[in-house]
């Protein structure tokens, strides 16, 4: 029942009563147990209390009291405090901790109506690009059970494509709600930064982490994040401004529009397949009325560099709080506080984190800040003024989500480097806190999904909506199901 129906569909069933929120929630709680055993996209499923929300929410409907997204259901990454099960962020650090608290999007979302199925696997402190460095174990890409799914939310991104929850929400630090949305074939979008709230977010890199959403379609991020975004007295990144009507704004003409692509993401280590679809998207763009220009970001070579001092010297300070002394795993019979912090640390974390808390501790030593750390801050000034002088220009920035479509599992896993170079076109966006979203454009060669990435000024998140939205409406890329689902 539910394989063919996107979030917004069912938001509308279920007002037309077509079918009931308990009916669409044990179909995916049911498609939940006999597919994700093969994907391992989710690390716990909420069946009791999933259909318990169903028929609160059928009754709200059944009392014309419904709310923006009652009845629907989504899953929650695994790094959002949730009430509901453990929030374990794909570690053994926290495998089994229960929260006593919802994060605000979880909050809003529950607020707004949704009804939770379950949390999704992750790569462990949202620290990677396949979801492979997951406690839990690996993801795999629901398109291909050999691919990885992308990360670090590629169990969001797998547990859409494969049509096990309408939607669900992701993070995005250096690219991982779009990375993984384009590898799966589905629509991800990262908000600017301070839009969503980060209160109950298990940080990793507190000045680059923003909250979003991921779905089959442009209008169902629009749903999603109508619910999620908004001010929180209790962030003090999180910005005080008014929520846009993001669903009213999607049918606006792109006649007028004018898109930017700059030369530098169609270099070296573009794979041509890729290289294809997005022009290809571009073609569609104009048919559509927009303008394309090629533009300039000089800096932008410079992004990978800058994004992986910054946030893994964030990550060290953040993961600092990981010592086994109060809610964490704990080594047993340790010799000393001492011996407590170090054995606790090398069993609780993977070897991924492990190699970002000690780059970013080595950045941020002394005489290394100056170096390292401190010239990193004033590249990522230059590649914010990069954005700001090129949105004077043009209305959206365009091209490709990543270098390839989806990579074998273990592929490059022995290779930190070529991990981090997936995020290529990606990290920009957060070093600059503007929003971005990817969307599916076309298949690669192998019959993997292709994503397109489009960037706006800040708070434009209306205008990437509108424009991913037209775009889905003269196409069917993201209407494509992977088979055996």
């Amino acid at each position: 029942m539910v394989r063919d129906l996107s979030l917004s569909r069912i938001r509308q069933g279920l007002r037309d009563k077509e079918f009931s929120s308990r009916e669409i929630t044990q179909a995916y709680l049911d498609r939940i147990e006999q597919l994700d055993p093969g994907l391992n996209s989710f690390t716990q499923a909420f069946r009791e209390a999933a259909l318990a929300a169903a028929d609160a929410a059928d009754q709200r409907l059944a009392s014309g009291d419904a709310r923006p997204l009652e009845g629907v259901p989504i899953a929650h990454k695994d790094i959002l405090a949730t009430t509901e099960g453990q929030t374990t962020c794909g570690s053994k650090m926290l495998a089994g901790y229960r929260s006593p608290f919802d994060a605000t999007v979880v909050d809003r979302l529950a607020d707004a109506g949704a009804v939770v199925v379950g949390k999704t696997n992750m790569d462990e402190f949202a620290m990677g690009s396949s979801n492979e460095t997951s406690y839990f174990g690996p993801v795999t890409n629901p398109w291909g059970t050999n691919a990885v799914p992308g990360g670090s939310s590629g169990g969001s991104a797998a547990a859409v494509a494969a049509r096990l929850a309408a939607g669900a929400t992701g993070t995005d630090t250096g690219g991982s709600i779009r990375q993984p949305a384009a590898l799966c074939g589905i629509t991800g979008l990262k908000p600017t930064y301070g839009r969503c709230s980060r209160y109950g977010l298990v940080a990793f890199a507190s000045s680059l982490d923003q909250p979003g959403p991921m779905a089959q379609t442009a209008e169902d991020c629009a749903h999603m994040l109508g619910a999620m975004a908004g001010h929180d007295e209790r962030d003090s990144t999180s910005v005080a401004r008014p929520v846009d009507d993001y669903t009213g704004g999607l049918e606006g003409k792109l006649a007028g529009k004018v898109i930017g692509v700059p030369a530098e993401f169609f270099t070296q280590g573009l794979a041509p397949d890729v290289q294809r679809a997005v022009e290809a998207a571009l073609d569609q763009y104009r048919d559509l009325g927009a303008e394309v220009r090629e533009i300039q970001l000089p800096h932008y070579p410079y992004a990978i560099p800058t994004y992986q001092v910054i946030a893994a010297a964030e990550a060290s300070s953040n993961l600092a709080r990981f010592d086994g002394v109060r809610y964490t795993h704990r080594a047993e019979n340790p010799e000393s506080l001492i011996d407590m912090y170090e054995s606790t640390r090398a069993e609780g974390f993977g070897s991924e984190v492990q190699r970002r808390v000690m780059v970013g501790t080595f950045v941020l030593s002394a005489g290394y800040y100056d170096a390292y750390y401190l010239k990193a801050q004033k590249v990522r000034t230059r590649i914010r003024d990069d954005f700001a002088a090129a949105f004077e220009e043009v209305d959206l920035i365009a091209g490709p989500t990543s270098p390839t479509a989806a990579f074998g599992i273990g592929e490059k896993a022995t290779d930190p480097v070529a991990m981090y170079l997936s995020d290529l076109y990606t990290t920009a966006a957060n070093l600059a806190g503007v929003p971005g979203i990817s969307f599916p454009c076309g298949f690669s060669e192998n019959g993997l999904p292709v994503g397109m990435h489009l960037m706006a000024n800040f708070f434009r998140e209306d205008l990437l909506l509108n424009a991913a939205h037209r775009y889905q409406q003269v196409t069917d890329w993201h209407a494509r199901v992977p088979e055996g689902v």
